[in-house]
């Protein structure tokens, strides 16, 4: 069995990237809590890879990480790579992002996610994007997921993230369209 280190200490992570990666034969774990990489790329998939990297090298095991955000037409992209970091919490981000669209009309935006993994020695061996289009609501619908999804609604769904199921979810989200991109490269690599 192949071990694979997330390059998070997030556990609903964990959990998420679990579900994806079933029946492989791969050990997922997280990585060590103290083992902090600075995300100083300037797009998604840079910082995926130096997380990865960074990961594999000081584990010296397969390491995978992925980066994402919500990019809003309206807001020249923003929130973007600063999505985590918008405001100082979860609840205080989808406020600033609400505020900020007052009165626009796009109301358009993507979740973005890429996906890295890097072999032991550091080396990136498989990268992927996912994007999912919708559009930003002007209220909270919903009471799953976290983060944007209570304002990100999906019109070939009628729902926001925060009221799909998370089978629903993985099968349209920016992250589980960039896993699924990966995975057929991931088993080949395996076997």
């Amino acid at each position: 069995m192949r071990k694979l280190v997330l390059a998070t200490s997030n556990q609903g992570k964990l959990k998420e990237i679990e579900g994806y990666l079933q029946g492989l034969d791969i050990e997922l774990v997280l990585k060590s809590k103290d083992l902090e990489v600075e995300e100083t790329g300037s797009t998604f998939m840079e910082n995926a890879i130096l997380k990865a990297s960074q990961v594999a090298l000081a584990m010296g095991e397969w390491a995978i990480a992925d980066d994402s955000g919500l990019m809003i037409d309206a807001l020249d992209g923003a929130p973007g790579l600063f999505s985590a970091r918008y405001a100082p919490t979860p609840e205080e981000c989808i406020d600033r992002v609400l505020r900020e669209l007052e009165g626009k009309n796009n109301r358009q935006g993507q979740f973005v996610c890429a996906v890295a993994i890097a072999s032991g020695d550091g080396k990136i061996i498989l990268q992927s994007e996912g994007i999912c289009r919708g559009e930003i609501l002007t209220q909270r619908k919903g009471q799953g997921g976290f983060g944007y999804d209570p304002i990100f609604y999906v019109p070939k769904i009628g729902q926001t993230f925060a009221e799909i199921s998370s089978e629903t979810k993985d099968q349209i989200s920016h992250r589980g369209l960039a896993l699924e991109n990966l995975l057929p490269q991931l088993k080949e690599l395996l076997s």
